[in-house]
Order: structure tokens, then sequence, then C-alpha cells
């Protein structure tokens, strides 16, 4: 299996995020991608890095999933923030919109807090360059399975995509998440295949994928996840969020009870791949999220390493070219063991 990472995503890399009101240091930044390459190379695999990290067409593919008043934002907000009088380093939000508001600012400001949903995507001068590079990641890893260059079938590859991309929505970031990697991917692979399916295994719920695709039938939705009722994102992720119009019935979700097992975990997995199995999509892409684990920082399962086999095996079962995209998985000492125990089982079929 081929798996793709470029280096230039180290260049987000926001020193501090808020938690509970106080600075914190961000567990998203470049030591993740040392962690999970160490991961995959003791599954045997190496990385290759695309070829470039912006053009023409990758603007195209994700003004597909993102606004282009969003990627504007993401481009120019740290030079018009730097202009303005006692700005901070890094741009971060003070103010958001509640209670249905409509009217978009001009104000950098006001942009800041219409665009950051929370406190964990603080930009910087390069943000946007790695963001990109992330991206990038992802449409090498689509065109690649694509393409069938992959020597087993169903073709398969991996993208290691940091900042992750699943929190973020058409308009918006949020939960380290600046573009989403999966829902890029997913729009590549609509380029070819008529149905791609989403499944999301990370600890928590995909709620900007969920957006990007919830009125649409082409593309189906899945996630498992900590209860929102208790844990982040809060606002989305509950079982009657089904879709609408064209999307209704394409969207699934699975919240589990905080601090659930790897046995739990698992067969929620399970019948998750059922529910995906029903739709007879003609690709998949996979929102790989290790912060299942136990000892993640971020914790909210309690995952055993040996679990990832597991979860690997269940998901080389499916039979549809694949793409499998990074998403959670914060630094831990088990943070490379976990990327490899899962290679090992999403490997053996």
């Amino acid at each position: 299996m081929k798996c793709f990472y470029h280096p230039d995503q180290d260049y987000h890399a926001p020193p501090t995020f808020l938690l509970r009101g106080q600075p914190a240091p961000s567990p998203e930044g470049p030591v993740r991608a040392e962690l999970l390459s160490k991961g995959l190379a003791a599954a045997g695999l190496s990385l290759t890095a695309p070829s470039e990290t912006d053009s023409p067409m990758l603007r195209k593919r994700l003004e597909q999933i993102h606004t282009p008043r969003y990627l504007r934002f993401l481009e120019t907000i740290y030079e018009r923030w730097q202009a303005l009088p006692n700005a901070a380093a890094l741009v971060a939000p003070n103010v958001h919109p509640c209670g249905g508001a409509s009217h978009y600012p001009s104000h950098p400001v006001g942009q800041a807090g219409w665009h950051l949903h929370d406190m964990a995507c603080p930009l910087s001068e390069t943000s946007f360059q790695g963001a990109l590079a992330s991206a990038a990641t992802a449409v090498a890893a689509a065109e690649e399975v694509m393409s069938g260059a992959s020597l087993a079938y169903p073709p398969r590859a991996y993208a290691l995509c940091r900042p992750p991309g699943h929190h973020a929505g058409p308009d918006n970031a949020g939960g380290f998440c600046l573009l989403n990697n999966a829902a890029l991917a997913a729009s590549v692979l609509r380029e070819k295949f008529a149905k791609v399916a989403i499944i999301d295994v990370d600890l928590h719920h995909g709620n900007g994928t969920q957006d990007i695709f919830y009125s649409r039938g082409d593309v189906w939705t899945g996630s498992v996840h900590v209860d929102p009722s208790v844990f982040y994102p809060f606002f989305w992720g509950s079982v009657d969020e089904i879709g609408c119009e064209e999307g209704e019935g394409a969207n699934v979700n699975l919240p589990l009870p905080l601090g659930s097992d790897g046995e739990t975990y698992l067969n929620a997995v399970a019948t998750l791949i059922e529910q995906l199995n029903r739709y007879q999509p003609e690709a998949v892409v996979v929102s790989l999220g290790l912060d299942v684990h136990k000892d993640d920082p971020l914790a909210g399962l309690s995952v055993e390493t040996e679990a990832f086999v597991a979860l690997g095996e269940l998901l080389s079962g499916l039979s549809q070219p694949t793409v499998v995209i990074q998403e959670g998985g914060y630094p831990t000492e088990q943070l490379s063991a976990n990327l490899a125990a899962f290679m090992r089982g999403y490997q053996r079929s």
C-alpha cells in the first residue's frame, strides 16, 4: 500500500490552544507526523511526497467542499490580522456569531469569529501553507487509488494528514482542522465513482464531514464516536441526524458512552460497516482516528493498542477501492505502535 505525506505540513505548528479557558500546549503539531511515520516504518511502509502542495486544480477541488470566502479567509487573514493595532502573533477569535446570525462581517476580528468555530485553530503566518500540504497529501492518495496504481486489489492508499480535517465544514475550521481532507478525498473519488462512502472511526464525531455532505445522496457518511452530549464537538453527532433532502438516510451516527472499551468500539465499527455496505458504494474513504486509545491526551475511550489490529482487519474487509485519511491520534508513547498495529491488521487481507 502506498503512503503519502508532504513535509510542508510542518508549516502549521501552533504552540498553544485554549483548553477549559486556559492556554495549553497544542497536541496537534509536527511531532505527530514524526511518530506516525515511525509507526508506518514499523509496519514496513514508507512515505511518498506529493509532487506539489498547491495548484489551480487543488483550489478548484477545494471549492467543491469549502466556500470561496472561507478559502480566501485562510489565505489572507494573517496579513490583515497583523495590520490591526496590538494584534496577537496568532489569529484567534474573541467573538462568535450565535442566534442564527446572518451578517458576514468585513472586519478581520469578525471574520475570525465567523470562520474559526472554536479556540483550537489558531493561525500563524504559514498555517494555510501547512493545511494545503495536508490537503494535497489527501488528493495524492485519492488519485493513487483512482488510477489503480496500487499493487493489491482493491487499490488502497494512506494519507498522513496533519492538520486533520473532519471537523472543518464548508465555511469553518474547528477542532484542530482547517481543510477537510476526507471530504476532499471523497470529492476526488467522485470524479470516477458514482457513489462514495466515508466511514469515520475517530474518537470525535466528524461534524465537518457530515455538514459538507448532509443534503447529498452520492456520498454516504457514517461516524462512530463518543456521545456528543458529554464530549467534543458537543453540538453534532446524535443518532437522529440522518441527512436531509437527497441525503436523507445517507448519514449514520453511532455515539458511544464515554470511556467505552475496545470491544464496544469494535462492535460499533462492525455495525457501521454493515450500514455502509447497504449503501453499496463504489469507493470508500476511512477517517482514521487513533485518539480512541486509552492514553491519548484527548482520551474519551479506553481502547488498547492491540484493538487497532482488529480495527485494521475489520476495515480491510471492505471490497471497494479505499483511501485511509489520518485524523486524530495525538502524541503518546503508544502512538507509533497504534498505527503500526492498525497497518498490520489492514494489510492482512
